[in-house]
């Protein structure tokens, strides 16, 4: 093994088994929590499964240490995003090592990160201890990390909750202390058809559409310009994007249906539920009536796809100091793609930051990988993480 170090070779195994779970977002991943179920019965972990309804899917929660006290949670998600449609050189679910590098869906996002906790296990497993360690495995992070709220909302009515939550998201082991939330949805446009020939007696679906994706653009120009901004995120304010549309049938025909979906990405500060508010009432007291007025069946439906919670940890925390101190660097940043660690802060009330293992500019990308060296930092981290727990516990507890 090219790191020399039996440890990082026991990371790069398993997390070459995971790797081998071909746990897409739209699939089970039930064989992959039976994996870690077994393997951390090896070492004596009890481990417990929160399925969803279907029983397809879970989230599992495991504790090495006292569970009593408060301990800190090591969270990362099981599901990776699809691979159809991209030009990979090999396999994506059979792990291949090459120049230092390990390739393979979920390598960075976020199986590896995963790999390092659990080869840690066995030494974790012999050591006393004086405050936990907690392992979160969760599902559907993907698709705006639903799948991970049954296991937050345990946490939230744990008598003893967490002191701290790291999300090993890949960050090039740099600690991020706020991302953006708001969230993704739909807007189902529905007007009257005619012939094209008889436009006036119509309700044109896709003009109205428009005209409230007119309303979307000025907000998010308005965001743009007059903030809040915070510098601290490499796009400073808040977004607003409209990401897909479709509607009509023919070229002669005035469309009776348009959809259409938008993206917001707010800073922790602005209320994401406030703008769509906005959006519904200029949608229903402006846009509507001139629609009903031709048409009383017409309708502007706005759904929510996907909700996004904000984190928003202060810089100056302790426990942020604490994982800097871990992770041997200084700096911190905010970054505008979501995790559950907001989830864990605002909903739990557990202190949450993201730090982990890979660059994110691999996430998503055919040929994804991880860099051995990350791998090596991430179980660094983890054995320092250890050693001041078994040493004294968390420092501002």
């Amino acid at each position: 093994m090219s790191m020399g170090t039996k440890s990082t070779a026991d990371c790069v195994r398993i997390i070459g088994d995971l790797i081998g779970f071909p746990t897409v977002s739209s699939s089970s991943n039930r064989d992959l929590l039976a994996y870690v179920q077994a393997y951390l019965a090896r070492y004596d972990v009890a481990s417990d499964i929160l399925w969803n309804e279907e029983g397809t899917k879970g989230n599992l929660w495991a504790t090495i240490g006292p569970a009593g006290l408060p301990g800190v949670i090591l969270s990362g998600h099981s599901d990776v995003v699809p691979v159809e449609g991209q030009a990979w050189t090999g396999d994506p679910f059979l792990v291949r090592e090459m120049d230092g590098l390990l390739y393979g869906r979920g390598a960075c996002d976020m199986k590896g990160f995963i790999g390092v906790v659990l080869a840690a296990v066995p030494s974790l497993a012999k050591r006393p201890l004086k405050a936990p360690i907690h392992i979160a495995i969760s599902y559907d992070e993907e698709l705006g990390c639903t799948g991970v709220r049954s296991l937050v909302e345990r946490v939230k009515a744990m008598k003893i909750r967490p002191a701290l939550c790291i999300v090993g998201e890949p960050t090039s082991m740099q600690v991020i202390i706020g991302h953006k939330g708001g969230g993704m949805f739909r807007v189902i446009v529905t007007g009257k058809s005619a012939h094209s020939s008889l436009a006036p007696s119509a309700v044109n679906a896709i003009e109205y559409a428009a005209e409230l994706i007119g309303y979307i653009n000025n907000l998010a120009q308005a965001h743009a310009h007059f903030g809040p901004h915070d510098l601290g995120y490499d796009v400073a304010h808040s977004t607003l994007s409209v990401t897909t549309i479709s509607g009509g049938t023919a070229l002669n025909i005035i469309p009776n249906h348009c959809e259409f979906g938008f993206d917001i990405r707010s800073l922790p500060e602005v209320d994401a539920r406030a703008l769509i508010d906005r959006i519904r009432a200029h949608a229903e007291s402006v846009i509507l009536p001139r629609m009903k007025a031709v048409a009383p069946e017409a309708s502007i439906v706005i759904e929510d796809v996907v909700q996004l919670i904000g984190l928003a940890t202060e810089a100056e925390h302790p426990a942020v100091t604490f994982v800097k101190q871990l992770a041997g660097r200084n700096d911190h940043a905010k970054v505008a793609y979501g995790t559950e660690a907001g989830l864990f802060s605002i909903v739990a009330g557990v202190v949450s930051v993201v730090c982990g293992p890979g660059s994110i500019e691999q996430a998503h990308k055919p040929d994804e990988y991880i860099a051995l060296s990350e791998v090596e930092r991430c179980r660094l981290f983890i054995d320092r993480l250890a050693s001041q727990l078994e040493l004294g516990g968390l420092p501002w507890r």
